[in-house]
């Protein structure tokens, strides 16, 4: 007999260390290394499912495009999960793909990004979309991350979102021949969004 329900984000209340609500980079940083995907949204520990396949291939893409327009042409960094970011002690996230710009650099340490990045990018996927839109949405807010993108594999579009006075604003959702009009990095246009989804 095989079970309908579909795994997703869920606190990890199980996990010893600090109290829910408690949690910050540092008890997190002290956690073993089980192979697990951790995140901290106000000092809450989530536990997310291992990413499928197409989501890791996917992600690779956003990669390989944001590396040649982005670090080939000098204008700063592409980095891609596992690599913790720590918008704030209390909000740790591993986006899938994020980008630090020449005038972010000094987020970079060699353990993790300390900081907003300028651009992140989240593939969602079944058990990690509501996640994606709503936690991890307003935390990049307040956190101050210029520009996120939301990837959906079913769909194949990108939905991309600009911060303006402390929240959200989307510029719309982009399929097919469409490109993306990104703030962060503008030669992305180059891309039609059909080729980030374009795995076999």
């Amino acid at each position: 007999m095989t079970s309908d329900r579909l795994p997703a984000v869920t606190p990890a209340d199980h996990v010893s260390g600090s109290r829910q609500g408690h949690w910050t980079y540092k008890s997190y940083a002290a956690l073993p290394d089980d192979g697990k995907r951790y995140e901290i949204v106000d000092g809450v520990l989530y536990i997310s499912p291992s990413p499928s396949a197409p989501h890791q291939r996917i992600a690779g893409r956003f990669y390989y495009y944001l590396l040649t327009y982005v670090e080939f042409i000098g204008t700063g960094l592409v980095f891609q999960a596992p690599l913790d970011v720590q918008l704030t002690p209390d909000r740790v996230f591993q986006p899938d793909v994020f980008v630090l710009l020449n005038s972010s650099l000094d987020k970079y340490t060699e353990s993790c990004i300390i900081g907003a990045p300028d651009l992140v990018i989240e593939v969602a996927s079944p058990s990690t979309a509501i996640f994606d839109r709503h936690e991890k949405l307003q935390a990049y807010a307040r956190s101050g991350v210029t520009e996120y993108w939301i990837a959906e594999p079913g769909t194949k579009t990108v939905e991309v979102l600009v911060l303006h006075s402390g929240t959200y604003r989307s510029l719309g959702i982009f399929r097919g021949q469409a490109s993306l009009p990104s703030r962060v990095v503008p030669e992305i246009a180059e891309v039609p969004v059909e080729q980030f989804f374009s795995i076999k």
